[in-house]
């Protein structure tokens, strides 16, 4: 009888982690250890697991939609907190949406006049 090596990697172990978003009905396979790091810095950042949890799929996201490394956006976000992180993000987020819904922050939106017109008073 063999005993087995408890630090021994099991290659037959799946290392990675899927990630969805059922608004946008987008759903990838990610690495585990990427996937730590994000989450874990956006744990740090944000006020709730909620709110992190998006922000993490939002990054994995653009960084599949931009052919970007996810490890190398969350660089860009590193010392950056509160109202200046939703605006780098909201940044990279308006690459990848279309042009109808851009993101804006601390920005006093502006109507649009079409469909201004539209509203019965």
């Amino acid at each position: 009888m063999t005993t087995g090596t408890v630090n021994a990697a099991n290659l037959n172990k799946d290392l990675t982690v899927r990630v969805y978003d059922n608004f946008y009905r987008y759903e990838a396979d990610i690495p585990a250890a990427e996937y730590d790091v994000v989450h874990s810095y956006f744990l740090r950042e944000m006020s709730n697991r909620q709110a992190a949890g998006n922000f993490t799929v939002a990054l994995f996201r653009i960084a599949q939609e931009t052919n970007t490394p996810a490890l190398t956006l969350l660089k860009s976000f590193e010392g950056t907190n509160g109202v200046n992180l939703n605006a780098q993000l909201a940044y990279y987020l308006n690459q990848i949406r279309s042009i109808a819904t851009q993101l804006g922050v601390s920005v006093v939106p502006t109507p649009n006049r079409y469909a201004q017109r539209n509203v019965l008073t």
